[in-house]
């Protein structure tokens, strides 16, 4: 770094050490998708149909992306610390309250409150944006979303095997514990970063065009969005997939499902090391064609009848790949397009993100629900994958024009 900043591990008065945003970012991961191999158990428990329950991915992201639009302006006003810190009260309250839901609407309704869990993957990377400047913060950015992969690679197989030995409510107990000793290293570890604004909340909110009429930002939003819907798709739909077209248990379904986590790992580490070398722009188009490349190749396969549960799952580390090249760099270029609103650009950024995210999880379930076996979400994954590569393209060339006008 040109100007290094200095860090003391546990000393609130120094910004945080990447250990602990590296967890903030982690237990955000473990929230969406540890109880996914517990869904089809979950159906029969709550005495519902598969697309209902499956709205408990759908909401809990549709939750993500209407919280960050306000997320980002109160951290922006007051504080990256305080916000952090009430987020992760509320997800652990939220977390217990989801074992004792006594129908699955209630539950469905923690599930939106239990999204509150986002502040600390939205604000960890805006720390690290008032830390240092943008392709060090893309590198930085890259390690501290590793969390993010270990974290899905991790949770399935333990929330599988945590049904399978003492049913879906475990994996709640686990959230919340985990919640409670996250929330006790951010106490004694993050320090204050952002320089607090006097303007309102409301003042806040009204600079949003200032983000929303710039291309670049669109550009890195779009290239983000598009590339992370393909896994929010696979998120929503290989859950069915694994279990009725493939006959796995849950315990089997979380070893596999942990696929793209292996991508998304190897993504975030060449972020890290060579993000600052060659630029932001590069590692997003070669992230966006890896991820549609793998997908529209699996879909080959599986429409030439070779296609299996190894070539399913297999193909599906490409989409990790990708995920992990494009957005911690993606993330890095919409936070500096207008540094001084990092917190309301990740926040805004995020919830276009992941509020396509939420519209093609319930998009999945519902195209899997003609048992016409993987190839629909395949298809749908395929084409999300493909416009990301193509607004990648767009926001190199448009990235140029600025900088050379």
């Amino acid at each position: 770094m040109e100007n290094p900043v200095r860090v003391r591990f546990l000393d609130r008065t120094t910004p945080p050490h990447i250990a602990t945003l590296i967890l903030l970012a982690a237990i955000s991961a473990l929230a969406m998708n540890m109880f996914l191999p517990s869904l089809p158990g979950m159906t029969d428990y709550f005495v519902t149909d598969y697309a209902t329950m499956q709205l408990s991915v759908a909401l809990y992201l549709a939750g993500n992306a209407v919280l960050q639009l306000v997320i980002g302006p109160v951290s922006d006003r007051m504080g990256r610390r305080p916000v952090i810190l009430f987020g992760g009260a509320v997800f652990i309250l939220a977390s217990v309250a989801c074992i004792y839901a006594p129908s699955v609407e209630i539950f469905l309704a923690l599930r939106v409150v239990q999204a509150i869990v986002i502040t600390g993957l939205v604000l960890s990377r805006a720390v690290v944006r008032d830390m240092v400047p943008q392709d060090q913060a893309a590198s930085m950015i890259g390690y501290v979303t590793m969390g993010m992969a270990v974290a899905p690679m991790l949770a399935p197989a333990l929330g599988g095997a945590l049904d399978d030995l003492f049913g879906w409510k475990a994996t709640f107990w686990v959230l919340a514990g985990l919640g409670v000793l996250v929330q006790i290293l951010v106490w004694f570890d993050l320090g204050e970063t952002a320089v607090t604004r006097p303007a309102s909340l409301s003042a806040q909110i009204r600079e949003y065009p200032e983000l929303l009429m710039s291309r670049r930002f669109w550009g890195y939003c779009l290239s983000a969005a598009f590339t992370s819907g393909a896994f929010f798709a696979y998120l929503g739909g290989a859950p069915y997939v694994g279990t009725e077209v493939f006959g796995m248990s849950p315990a089997t379904l979380g070893y596999w499902f942990g696929a793209p986590a292996i991508g998304y790992m190897v993504g975030n580490f060449i972020t890290g090391r060579y993000s600052v070398r060659f630029g932001i722009n590069a590692m997003i188009v070669t992230g966006a064609f890896l991820s549609a490349g793998g997908l529209l190749t699996s879909l080959a396969i599986f429409l030439a009848g070779y296609g299996n549960e190894l070539v399913f799952f297999g193909f599906m580390i490409f989409v990790g790949l990708g995920n992990g090249l494009v957005l911690p760099n993606a993330t890095s270029g919409m936070l500096s397009v207008r540094p001084h609103l990092a917190g309301s650009a990740s926040g805004l950024g995020g919830a276009i993100m992941i509020g396509g995210g939420a519209a093609l999880s319930v998009l999945a379930g519902v195209l899997l629900a003609a048992g016409e076996g993987a190839t629909p979400l395949l298809w749908l994954m395929g084409l999300t994958a493909a416009c990301s590569l193509v607004t990648a393209l767009y926001t190199v060339r448009r990235d140029r024009v600025v900088t050379t006008a």
